[in-house]
């Protein structure tokens, strides 16, 4: 795609002085280095590993004759040096400029927080194209315009690929857009430039410390995509969290509330929670529903929220949520031949792993063991690791600690660290073991007809990490397989 130089700067404020010919034209928008020719323009960002200034001689050198940086730097004056106050927003803006705005062609809605962002961007999706509507999702898990499926590697893509899969969307007739909005994504300016029409707050709880260091950061960095919502966008946020009202003190777009235990323009109540689905009563329509645990109220509330502020009929809305299925690897379950009932999900923070298992003690007899396998991400937060065993411990008849993605470290070392959350009275009950397929499998072999299983933490993810080699592993998959091999 050729576009000219000017063009991409629209809205962007260039500090320094300099002559841009108007025939300039430009072939790609680069902030990899290597990527970098004599047809690109090369922003230089400061990201978490590396910063593209310590690149720029290197980018001249293969003849790239465009830079963007926020400081002046030492090349023939021949290169265009445009000095920015802060390059990775210059990036974002550029990208969308480059791919031609398609953000403010769609309706583009993000969902941030910690937990149910996957779930409620992708059931979104789901009922607006059920609904006639062409809609385009960004998640963790994938990536679709309309039906197609594009694999996803981060939750949110970096600015040109973002705007690239936007732009696509737009030529494919989509007219909406449902996006996962992390973070990291807000703090390292990915979604800049982006218009949104709406934003939904999930909630907040403590992960990614390892990244944003404390809690209020975390909270903080949240709230900035709030903050910077237009006047004609919607926030809807969780009352029942108590900083949902705190992402919206300084927005300017109009807020609306959802609950189950507070008022709120969005009120559920939940009248049944069985293995069969919920029963819900929702703005006092009664909804019943394929989906389990009042973590998935609070998801559907959300889906309700956003489609009746997008205009769309309350009572088709309410008809297509009842054939909503669960999304991979979040409460997906099976029952064994002999009778024991399995859950996958993905639980990898306390709060969503207390979600899931007091969702579970609601619906139990007691006259059945709960038996949990859990482990916890290398390179990641270290302090839910003592938080997640204790939870499951007091929520689990019997607990496996094992792997998750150990990544760079030493998985034995990250099960010791949870074991420092295991309280004296619960050391009988729980076992450490560092395979996490040899886990699984003494998982089952504990338990018996009735029983109820949990292997949470990785849910959909079809791979372990380990020592950085990336191998096949799906929790669903071979937990069905080991139940075949050991029912035998």
């Amino acid at each position: 795609m050729e576009r000219k130089l000017t063009d991409l700067l629209e809205g962007i404020h260039v500090k320094n002085e300099v002559h841009i010919p108007e025939n300039t034209v430009v072939n790609d928008l680069v902030f990899d280095s290597r990527k970098a020719n004599s047809t690109s323009v090369f922003v230089a960002v400061k990201g978490v590993h590396a910063d593209g200034h310590s690149f720029v001689s290197h980018v001249v050198s293969q003849g790239c004759r465009c830079i963007v940086v926020e400081v002046l730097q030492a090349v023939e004056d021949e290169v265009i040096q445009l000095i920015v106050e802060d390059s990775a927003q210059a990036l974002a803006q550029m990208a969308s400029n480059f791919y031609y705005n398609p953000s403010f062609k769609l309706q583009l809605v993000g969902v941030t927080g910690t937990n149910g962002k996957t779930t409620t961007t992708t059931l979104l999706h789901h009922l607006f194209n059920e609904l006639g509507h062409k809609s385009g999702l960004i998640s963790t898990v994938v990536n679709k315009i309309g039906l197609e499926e594009i694999p996803s590697t981060h939750t949110t893509p970096d600015p040109v690929q973002l705007n690239a899969l936007l732009a696509k969307m737009v030529d494919a007739g989509c007219t909406y857009c449902f996006m996962e909005v992390s973070s990291h994504a807000i703090h390292q300016k990915r979604i800049g430039g982006l218009h949104f029409v709406g934003g939904a707050f999930t909630n907040i709880t403590h992960d990614h410390l390892d990244y944003h260091k404390t809690f209020k950061e975390y909270i903080h960095v949240k709230k900035a995509f709030f903050d910077h919502l237009g006047k004609d966008a919607f926030a809807l946020v969780n009352t029942d969290d108590r900083n949902g009202m705190v992402m919206v003190q300084n927005t300017a777009a109009t807020v609306k509330t959802y609950a189950l235990k507070t008022m709120a323009d969005y009120k559920a109540k939940v009248l049944e929670n069985q293995f069969s689905g919920l029963v819900l009563q929702l703005n006092q329509q009664e909804v019943w529903t394929k989906l389990i645990g009042d973590f998935n109220a609070y998801n559907l509330l959300v889906v309700y929220g956003v489609a009746d502020l997008l205009g769309l009929d309350r009572l088709e809305v309410l008809r297509v949520m009842s054939s909503l299925d669960s999304v991979d690897g979040r409460f997906q379950y099976f029952t064994s031949q002999h009778g024991i009932t399995a859950i996958v999900d993905y639980a990898h923070t306390p709060d969503a792993l207390e979600n899931v298992l007091k969702t579970i003690a609601n619906i139990r007899t007691r006259n059945e063991q709960v038996i949990t396998v859990i482990g916890c991400g290398g390179d990641r937060d270290k302090e839910k690791r003592p938080k997640m065993a204790a939870i499951a411990c007091q929520l689990s008849d019997k607990v496996v600690l094992t792997s998750d993605n150990p990544r760079s470290e030493n998985p034995e070392v990250i099960i010791e660290e949870m074991m420092a959350g295991v309280e004296g009275q619960h050391y009988k009950k729980t076992l450490s073991i560092t395979d996490r397929m040899q886990a699984i499998k003494t998982a089952i072999s504990l338990a018996e007809k009735g029983d109820i299983l949990l292997i949470a933490g990785k849910g959909h993810e079809k791979y372990q990490e380990i020592a950085g080699v990336k191998y096949d592993f799906d929790d669903l998959q071979i937990t069905k397989d080991l139940f075949i091999k050991l029912e035998k």
